[in-house]
Formats: C-alpha cells, sequence, structure tokens
C-alpha cells in the first residue's frame, strides 16, 4: 500500500504541433486528429482499474482527460481534476512563434533553448531547472494523496520529458532518446522515497501518424 502507480499521458495532437509552433501556456485545442487520439487513449485504458484522474487546465490536456473519464470504470475517475502544476513549460515571448522563427530572430536565445540550457527562460518564461522543480512538486503532492491508488495524469510535452528524468536520474542538459508522443502511454511507480519508470511510450493504441515534439 505503499505506492501510487500512475499513467502519465501527453495530450493529443493540436494543429499548432503540426506546425511545429510553440504552445507554451497558450490555451490552443485539439485538432481533428488529436480528438481521435484522445479517444483512443481512453479505450485504450477503459479496463484498467483508475481511481483518479487529474488534468493540466489547458484545453488540449482537459479534453484529452476527458476522454479518458468517459471510459472509466471507477466512479471517482469520472470528474477530471484539474492541477495547474501539470501545465506546459511557460516559453514567454516564444509563444506562438514556430521554431523556425525563434531561430531567426532570438538566435542566441535559441541556441540555448536546444542545447537545454538548465537556466535560459525566454523573457517571460520558465526555465527546465524551474519547470523540474514544478513537475516534482506536483508529482509527489498528488501522488502522495493515493497511496495504493491508480492514478492518471494528463499533460504536455515539457511535463512528460521531466517525469523522465526524474524516474531515471537524468540530467537536465541531457540529450533526449526518449519520445514524447501525442497521446503514448508512459507507466510510473511513485513511494515517498523515489518515482521509477515502469514503462514508456506505449503507442500501440494508435496509428503511425502520432507527432512526437519535445515540449510545446
Amino acid at each position: 500500500m505503499g505506492a501510487t502507480r500512475i499513467i502519465a499521458v501527453r495530450h493529443g495532437e493540436t494543429a499548432w504541433n503540426v506546425d511545429t509552433r510553440i504552445q507554451g501556456q497558450l490555451d490552443i485545442g485539439l485538432n481533428a486528429h488529436g480528438l481521435w487520439q484522445a479517444q483512443r487513449v481512453g479505450l485504450a485504458l477503459a479496463d484498467e482499474t483508475i481511481d483518479h484522474i487529474y488534468s493540466s487546465d489547458l484545453s488540449r490536456a482537459h479534453s484529452t482527460a476527458q476522454a479518458i473519464a468517459q471510459h472509466a470504470q471507477q466512479p471517482t475517475a469520472r470528474s477530471v481534476r484539474l492541477h495547474t502544476g501539470l501545465r506546459e513549460r511557460g516559453f514567454g515571448t516564444f509563444e506562438g512563434q514556430t521554431w523556425a522563427a525563434i531561430a531567426e530572430q532570438w538566435p542566441e536565445e535559441s541556441r540555448r533553448w536546444k542545447t537545454r540550457d538548465p537556466h535560459f527562460a525566454p523573457p517571460g518564461g520558465e526555465t527546465p531547472t524551474q519547470l523540474l522543480a514544478r513537475v516534482s512538486r506536483t508529482v509527489n503532492e498528488i501522488a502522495a494523496q493515493h497511496l495504493g491508488e491508480h492514478i492518471v495524469l494528463v499533460a504536455h510535452g515539457g511535463v512528460m520529458d521531466m517525469l523522465y528524468r526524474l524516474a531515471t536520474q537524468q540530467e537536465l542538459h541531457a540529450p533526449r532518446t526518449w519520445e514524447l508522443g501525442n497521446a503514448a502511454i508512459n507507466r510510473l511507480l511513485w513511494t515517498p522515497d523515489a518515482l521509477t519508470l515502469v514503462g514508456w511510450a506505449d503507442t500501440g493504441h494508435l496509428d503511425d501518424n502520432a507527432l512526437d515534439e519535445s515540449s510545446t
């Protein structure tokens, strides 16, 4: 009873994912394919005994979480709990810009972003160090309330990246070799002592067009 099982899901696809446009904390909804992905992940988890579902309050995550809740067996999982700690990284002035536009307008800032400088934040945004602290604090807060239970966390690419790094003790500047696909199923185990990885990037319930964006 001293552990919390976690399924972490990145939201379904958005038009801005397709355009490689930074969403950050802007509230961009799912596109038609993203809505389909949300239903597919909901069906894929329908046979799981899920006790509670938490989501970022941004609509692309909330819509994905609602699709999972729609198929949940447990009454406690049919109402999605919103948590701002699960929001995407704040990208400040980068939000709304494409990757190409960022590289053209802010070459030095783009370089620091692409090289994963732990202390770099676009003006008005968060550093990776700040994001890691927020995600760590949020998962610890939520998981500690549900020892012995099975929960779902629906969030964003940047949050998934930090969960993976926390569970595997990867440094913030380490190159990413793991996938962060839209609507992929990722499994972790939380105890008061550690967060550990159980399984990652299961996309068997999706077609081959699921996008993998690092942090949008």
